[in-house]
């Protein structure tokens, strides 16, 4: 039962996550052909530049979130990448637990660091970064990131103790420990 909700958050949150995605994307692209349109007519949207540069560091976590619950992510994995090649399953998987709570701790780090350049921007942030918006809540995307992230790597941590719900590399047959 444990297992299945914390699947279950972690599916939400992926499905979210692509959604908005897909938002951040489709808004970008919008507002970049449309300036590319304009510029032919002599005109353009002033903000749309700024905003697509927010969406792209959006975008960047929202992938970031995406990659890890897919293990898909960017990482350097000798060790576990020995232990594929031998078909040593179980060690593999606790390599990528290691790595995961690692991880994990790491990104923890970072959010609290993150969550404290929020506060300082939140104090001496200019009031009018971008349409009227306080930098704060701009600055506030990199804590967000982060902390989904961190969710993404914690719960790729418990669901790979569950049998249904680890993510599968391999069946398990041939074992070769």
């Amino acid at each position: 039962m444990f297992f299945k909700v914390i699947y279950s958050l972690d599916k939400a949150v992926e499905k979210i996550t692509t959604g908005v995605l897909v938002f951040c994307v489709l808004g970008m692209l919008l507002m970049t052909v449309s300036n590319i349109v304009l510029r032919w007519f002599d005109s353009h949207v002033l903000w749309f530049e700024p905003a697509v540069r927010y969406l792209v560091f959006i975008s960047a976590f929202l992938g970031g979130t995406i990659a890890t619950g897919k293990r898909t992510h960017i990482g350097i994995d000798l060790i576990g990448k020995y232990f594929e090649t031998k078909k040593m399953w179980k060690a593999h998987r606790w390599v990528g637990r290691i790595i995961d709570i690692i991880s994990f701790v790491v990104l923890i780090y970072l959010t609290k660091a993150c969550i404290d350049f929020v506060a300082e921007e939140a104090k001496y942030g200019r009031a009018d970064v971008f349409i009227g918006i306080h930098a704060k809540y701009l600055a506030s995307i990199i804590p967000i990131g982060f902390g989904l992230i961190c969710y993404r790597f914690f719960n790729n941590f418990v669901l790979s103790f569950s049998e249904k719900y680890q993510f599968k590399i391999e069946n398990d047959e041939g074992e070769g420990e």
